[in-house]
């Protein structure tokens, strides 16, 4: 991590190092003339700089190499509009379906309580979604670390049941005070019957509402080519939509001119046709799926 013009900087890859602003859904250059002059007399070597354009501007203001990238964006006008005009009555029945099933779904400051249940979230099980999940065997220091960046311009929201946290959502405030963005959102598996996503998602509407902002960011809608799963058409039940905006790349190296003009700047996956990466996505299911069960079947005959 190195800091030009007041902001942090990670700087990914050990061949061709990439630096991006930390947080950069929802922090931004000022600047980017000067960043780039930062970059460039930082003392660290870096060969390509990448930063996306401010949401909601979605035509390209700078004339350096760039890409299309996405968010899914939610605007904001107040609560009432949302639920009842930007949302299916699916989505308001899911809303509710927290509340009736005891949970309290709220605004809850970030301390030792908070921290615990994030660590009980997140060990729940070593697998989300199909894949191996990253933050399986998190400890309280690692919590801290996950979930405390930022502190200066975010707030939580929690979904107790009986006192116990079993779903959280951070959100933090972009630097102009414009929307606010779902950095991490996670709920227990065991409880999913309970709906406390849908719950939290529109506590966090009414929450950035009451706070002025005009857009609620939920992340990517679209992740390379894959176009549609269950989280987009999740995030576009709740009146989220796809923003497409640009992606800027700025070489500061020879290496990083000829890496851009190479398309080396892209990930290898993002070359594989979705036909094969959706087989493979499968396969990897299916592994994780056969490979977990087998050792809870092993652990149960112990």
């Amino acid at each position: 991590m190195i800091k030009v013009c007041e902001k942090d900087l990670k700087i990914e890859g050990r061949g061709l190092r990439t630096a991006r602003i930390d947080g950069e859904k929802y922090t931004f250059p000022d600047d980017p003339e000067k960043m780039i002059a930062g970059l460039r007399t930082c003392g660290s070597r870096v060969d390509l700089f990448t930063f996306l354009q401010r949401p909601p501007e979605t035509t390209a203001k700078y004339s350096y190499a760039m890409e299309w990238d996405n968010l899914a964006v939610l605007p904001l006008s107040t609560y009432d509009h949302w639920w009842n005009k930007q949302i299916p009555s699916i989505a308001r029945n899911r809303a509710r379906q927290a509340e009736k099933r005891g949970v309290i779904i709220r605004e809850v400051p970030f301390d030792e309580a908070l921290l615990r249940g994030i660590v009980e979230i997140h060990n729940e099980t070593p697998i989300r979604q199909g894949r191996r999940f990253p933050h399986y065997g998190m400890d309280i220091e690692g919590a801290h670390r996950y979930a405390g960046t930022f502190l200066d311009r975010s707030f939580f929201i929690g979904a107790l049941l009986e006192d116990k946290l079993i779903g959280f959502v951070k959100l933090t405030i972009d630097d102009s005070r414009t929307h606010a963005c779902a950095v991490n959102i996670l709920a227990m598996l065991k409880h999913r019957d309970k709906a406390p996503t849908n719950a939290m998602i529109a506590q966090a509407v009414r929450s950035c509402a009451d706070r002025g902002l005009s857009y609620l960011v939920y992340e990517h809608f679209t992740y390379g080519k894959k176009k549609s799963d269950s989280l987009s058409r999740f995030k576009e039940v709740n009146g989220f939509r796809q923003m497409d905006l640009p992606r800027y790349y700025v070489p500061l190296t020879p290496l990083g001119k000829m890496a851009l003009n190479m398309g080396c700047h892209r990930r290898l996956i993002d070359y594989c046709p979705e036909n094969l990466m959706a087989k493979l996505r499968e396969y990897r299911t299916w592994w994780y799926d056969h490979r977990f069960q087998t050792a809870a079947d092993s652990s149960a005959r112990d």
